[in-house]
């Protein structure tokens, strides 16, 4: 499992010309069964994904065609977790 953190660059205002192409990169992301939760980081900051069922050159591949990432308005941090207990509502991470 992982959380990517997408954090914003200086190149933030530029954000508005690629949303729409963001938007459409998330919507692939939960397609194809990997992403699990996308949402915003506040105040503000950026955006957080959480994804699973990949590989980290996978998901660094992937996270890499994201248009914010390409553009360079949000840096890209991928950290891996290795899940060792979870709420009975997630436990088809623990697998």
């Amino acid at each position: 499992m992982f959380v990517v953190l997408l954090k914003f660059t200086a190149d933030k205002a530029r954000a508005g010309e690629f949303m729409d192409a963001h938007k459409d990169w998330i919507k692939h992301g939960f397609g194809d069964g990997v992403f699990l939760m996308a949402g915003s980081l506040q105040p503000q900051l950026g955006g957080a994904i959480l994804a699973h069922n990949t590989s980290l050159p996978d998901l660094q591949a992937r996270v890499a065609e994201d248009p914010f990432v390409a553009e360079n308005i949000v840096s890209a941090h991928i950290h891996e977790i290795t899940p060792a207990r979870a709420d009975e509502r997630l436990d088809f991470l623990l697998a």
